[in-house]
């Protein structure tokens, strides 16, 4: 059974109709005033929409209905029935989002048959829910790794602004993970059961690009044998994200702009607008700023995009989370593709943990990968390591002394899944001596002592936040609430 919104300012005809769903078994919402089925869309949320173009002979509240309904969470399918037919006006009922068009007078076989096709659109859709919240699950929060306080300022950001519809720009250097954010933000979104479309507008030349985000029309140029759905399109109804967009040619800014005013799209050489429900989240590692007073990038579409904005940090901004990457990439990764279970030697950790990564979380994770390559016994050592990070001062100075954590026992296995083993906490200088440095107030090097015990259970967990929690016998909302706390309060 599904819900169906009727509206024709013929009263017999939305009587025909009405009797018509109800004998198939469907919930009937029933209207012949334009207005009120329009603010009726919102409260009905109905699978399907039947409206006739013209509720009044001089205005097409039907195309408003059409738009409305497609821009409900999820879609609702649409019928444009009217008769006052016309190609231009089917052509123009379809770009709006109508998902079939009838001519008056039609018969009840051809209304009956639209119905069929349509609702069975929408079950397909509505099958692809479960596969959708696998992916949701795929894309939660915790595969956003990260416990320093940098980090947590985005989970909550992210939060706040997933289940809007306000365009967000994310800014941070390549390789920090930027398209992770994006995802996250649409997997925990209202929009979660449309589509994710990434874009990377550096991989395509201006006019390749521009077909592919908003579509051709068959004979605009030489190749164009065939109409054209651009990626706006395939995006309605969810989320676009455009990866470094501050790379895109004056023209194609200002397309978008277009796009981000008016909701609206055009084909190329095409010269009728396209409704599209699309949220779009575009990223950069370039500081917009700087283009705008270049002249390089549009002020207009810089103040459109950036109405929120998400600071991706880098790997050296938050070295604390290091250990929890690598255990993340070990276990959830290398693990799952050699079937190994791979370990990290202390001397190792510390290296990895002082190095700064300028490649950020893809530089990390390719030495992992290569580490775990070259390892024996599946062990990391730091021999296993690229050179220029062993062959840095600072990986000279922690390979010439003594390993940290060796007089506390031997085990020279930072515990990734090793609760027994104590481990110093890991900081930007190498590696923490309790015998060395000026001493601290009791209450920091308490506070020390808990993050590194946190950070522990984190490790062991691969990130996973609430089996943290759990193995620590504590909430994950309290968990959450001491790695939030000021290191030195």
């Amino acid at each position: 059974m599904a819900k169906v919104l009727v509206a024709d300012d013929e009263l017999t005809m939305v009587q025909m109709i009405s009797e018509l769903l109800r004998k198939e078994g469907h919930e009937v919402f029933s209207f012949n005033n334009g207005p009120a089925a329009i603010e009726a869309v919102e409260s009905v949320a109905p699978d399907l929409v039947i409206t006739d173009l013209y509720l009044d002979k001089t205005r097409a509240h039907g195309m408003e209905i059409v738009q409305k309904a497609r821009s409900l969470n999820p879609p609702a399918m649409a019928i444009m029935i009217t008769g006052f037919g016309s190609v231009e006006s089917a052509v123009e009922a379809m770009k709006k989002g109508a998902f079939d068009y009838l001519e008056k007078p039609f018969k009840l076989d051809e209304l009956r048959l639209a119905i069929e096709r349509a609702l069975n659109y929408q079950q397909a859709v509505s099958e692809n829910i479960f596969l959708r919240k696998q992916l949701k699950a795929k894309y939660r929060f915790d595969q956003l790794i990260g416990t320093s306080h940098k980090m947590q300022a985005v989970f909550k950001l992210i939060e706040r602004v997933a289940d809007t519809d306000s365009t967000v720009l994310i800014l941070g250097e390549s390789g920090t993970g930027k398209e992770l954010v994006a995802r996250a933000l649409h997997f925990n979104s209202k929009r979660q059961f449309g589509q994710f479309v990434p874009v990377n507008c550096t991989a395509l030349p201006e006019s390749l690009l521009e077909s592919e985000l908003f579509g051709h029309k068959k004979g605009s140029f030489t190749g164009a044998i065939n109409d054209k759905k651009g990626l706006f399109q395939e995006a309605d109804g969810g989320t676009i994200f455009l990866d470094e967009v501050s790379s895109m040619s004056p023209m194609l800014q200002s397309r978008l702009l277009r796009v981000l005013q008016e909701k609206e799209i055009r084909r190329v050489g095409d010269n009728t607008s396209i409704f599209v429900n699309v949220r779009v989240v575009a990223a950069t590692n370039e500081p917009l700023e700087k283009l705008v007073k270049d002249g390089r990038f549009r002020e207009d579409l810089y103040y459109r995009l950036n109405v929120i904005a998400i600071k991706h940090p880098r790997v050296a901004e938050r070295k604390d989370d290091i250990p929890l990457l690598i255990a993340h990439f070990l276990k959830n990764k290398m693990a799952n593709r050699t079937g190994k279970n791979f370990q990290v030697t202390k001397q190792a950790m510390e290296i990895l943990c002082a190095f700064d990564w300028p490649g950020n979380v893809r530089e990390l994770e390719n030495a992992i990968e290569r580490a775990c390559a070259l390892c024996e016994e599946n062990v990391i050592q730091p021999t296993d390591l690229p050179p220029d990070l062993v062959g840095s001062e600072l990986g000279q100075r922690i390979l010439g002394g003594t390993p940290a954590g060796a007089a506390a026992g031997g085990d020279t296995i930072y515990p990734l899944g090793n609760t027994d083993v104590p481990v110093p906490r890991i900081s930007s200088g190498g590696a923490a001596s309790l015998s060395s440095g000026p001493l601290e107030p009791l209450k920091n090097f308490i506070r020390e002592q808990e993050l590194t015990y946190l950070h522990r259970a984190l490790a062991q967990t691969g990130g996973d936040k609430e089996k943290a929690a759990e193995l620590l016998g504590i909430s994950l909302a309290t968990l959450y609430r001491k790695i939030a706390e000021p290191e030195h309060a």
